[in-house]
Order: structure tokens, then sequence, then C-alpha cells
């Protein structure tokens, strides 16, 4: 991809885009039953999104992640953090 688009998503959101790219990695290649993971890929949407993600809000949202079974995306587990924040 055109290295100006990156920087111009950068300097958007503040995110770099090694960051994105680690973290669309880890979705990609997670096991959504392991619940290791799924936390950590919660918090570190959290933290990309410069969102608090209270213990609660952590359980919630890993008990329905794992529960589905199926796969997310970062904009869905944005969502969630988003809807109960």
């Amino acid at each position: 991809m055109n290295e100006s688009l990156f920087r111009k998503i950068e300097n958007k959101t503040g995110v770099a885009m090694d960051e994105l790219f680690a973290l669309a990695n880890a979705i990609q290649h997670a096991n959504f039953q392991d619940e290791r993971q799924v936390r950590k890929i919660i918090r570190k949407v959290g933290r990309l999104a410069k969102k608090d993600v209270s213990k609660q809000l952590e359980d919630q949202i890993a008990e329905s992640i794992m529960k589905s079974g199926s796969s997310l995306n970062v904009g869905d587990i944005q969502r969630m953090i988003d809807k109960k924040g």
C-alpha cells in the first residue's frame, strides 16, 4: 500500500500502522475459544481506542466472544467497548 496513506491514517487515528497490523494479525489467527487470547485482544483494542475497559466489561465481552465462537474483527470489539463503556 501507499506509504502516504499509512501516514494519513496514523495522523488521523494516533495509532501506528505496525500496531494495527499486529492487532489484525492477532485477530486473524486467534482461537476465540482461548480465554487468554480473547482477553489480550480486548485489552489491546481498548488501548488502541484509548478507552478504559473495566474488568467487568472485559468479562462481559470475553464471555460474549467465547460464547459465539466465531471470529470477530476490531470493529466488532470496538462497538462492544463503546456500547458498554
